[in-house]
C-alpha cells in the first residue's frame, strides 16, 4: 500500500452503541474535523433502522453478516444481511469508491477501556496500533485474527487495513461524554497518522507492542436446558485485561457456590460480562498477553 485514498469511518454497526453512531452524526455535521488533504474521509451509519429503534440489531447481528459466502448468497434476505451487502457495495465493490482503510466504532458494557481490535496482522495496522498505545497508555490492543478473510464476519473483513475501536464500560443506549471524547481523539489520531503515512513521514513508534491474543470464549454456568445458574464472581467483575490465575474465582452460582478457574496457565480475560454476549453464550473471552516486535 503506497497511498491511502479513501478512509471510511463506520458507526452504529450495533444500533444501541451510541458513541460511534453519534460521532458519525457529528462528523457529518462538521466534516472539516475529519478532512485531511491526502485522502477522502467518508462516514457511514451502518445500521440506521436498529439505531432508530435503540436496539443492537433488527433481525440479525450486523457485525456477523460479512462472511464472504454470506455476502455472495442471494437467498439471505434479512434486514441486516441486505444491509451488509449494501455496505459491501459502498465500501468494497466499486474500485473508484473502495475504502482503503475502515475504522469501525463500537462500545461495550464491559470494562474494556480504550481497545483496538485487530482482525489481521498487517504491518500498517500493527504500527498504527503501537502508535496509538504509545501516545495514549490507556489503549489496549486485542488481536482476534482469522485464518483467512473468508472466515471474518465483521465489517473490517471488507478491507485489509483498519480495525475496530471498542470503548467501555458504558450501558447500551446512552452517551458518556468522557468515552465519547476519548474515542473522538483516537479517530483524529488515526487520521493524522494516515495523513503522515501518505506524506512519507510515519511517526516513530516503539519497536515492541503488547498484544492480547484471542484464545477462547467461556460460557456461563448453565443447566442442561440452557438456563444460567451462575454469574461473574465479584472479584473478577470489571477486571478486564487483568491476569486470571489457576485457582482464582471466576463464577458464583445462585446458591453461592464458587467456581474456580481450572486452566493450567494464566490468562487475561476481556469482555467480562458483556451484556450483548448473553445471547451468544459468552461470559468472557480469554486472551494471552504477549509482547511482539513490530
Amino acid at each position: 500500500m503506497n497511498q491511502i485514498n479513501r478512509v471510511a469511518i463506520v458507526g452504529g454497526t450495533h444500533g444501541n452503541e451510541f458513541t460511534g453512531a453519534y460521532l458519525i452524526q457529528k462528523f457529518a455535521q462538521f466534516p472539516d474535523l475529519i478532512t485531511r488533504q491526502s485522502f477522502e474521509t467518508v462516514t457511514l451509519l451502518a445500521n440506521p433502522n436498529a439505531f432508530a429503534a435503540g436496539r443492537r440489531y433488527v433481525e440479525k447481528d450486523l457485525n456477523r453478516c460479512f462472511l464472504k459466502q454470506d455476502l455472495q448468497d442471494p437467498t439471505l434476505r434479512s434486514y441486516e444481511e441486505l444491509q451488509a451487502k449494501s455496505i459491501q457495495n459502498t465500501l468494497a465493490s466499486n474500485r473508484d469508491k473502495q475504502a482503503d482503510f475502515i475504522l469501525d466504532l463500537h462500545s461495550s458494557t464491559a470494562n474494556m477501556g480504550l481497545t483496538i481490535i485487530l482482525v489481521n496482522s498487517h504491518p500498517l495496522n500493527l504500527r498504527l496500533a503501537a502508535y496509538l498505545s504509545q501516545i495514549n497508555p490507556l489503549v489496549k490492543v486485542y488481536r482476534c485474527s482469522f485464518k483467512s478473510i473468508e472466515e471474518n464476519p465483521f465489517v473490517n473483513s471488507l478491507c485489509e487495513l483498519g480495525f475496530a475501536i471498542e470503548v467501555g464500560p458504558i450501558a447500551q443506549g446512552l452517551l458518556k461524554a468522557k468515552l465519547f471524547q476519548q474515542t473522538e481523539e483516537l479517530v483524529y489520531a488515526v487520521l493524522d497518522y494516515l495523513e503522515r503515512f501518505n506524506q512519507g513521514g510515519i511517526p516513530s513508534t516503539k519497536e515492541t507492542l503488547i498484544l492480547y491474543d484471542h484464545l477462547s470464549v467461556v460460557d456461563y454456568p448453565k443447566k442442561p436446558d440452557g438456563t444460567i445458574f451462575g454469574m461473574i464472581h465479584p472479584e473478577l467483575q470489571d477486571k478486564d485485561y487483568q491476569a486470571l490465575n489457576p485457582g482464582d474465582p471466576i463464577f458464583i452460582t445462585l446458591d453461592n457456590k464458587i467456581i474456580f478457574y481450572e486452566g493450567a496457565s494464566t490468562v487475561w480475560p476481556i469482555f467480562i460480562n458483556e451484556a450483548a454476549y448473553y445471547e451468544k453464550g459468552i461470559a468472557m473471552c480469554f486472551t494471552q498477553r504477549q509482547q511482539i516486535n513490530i
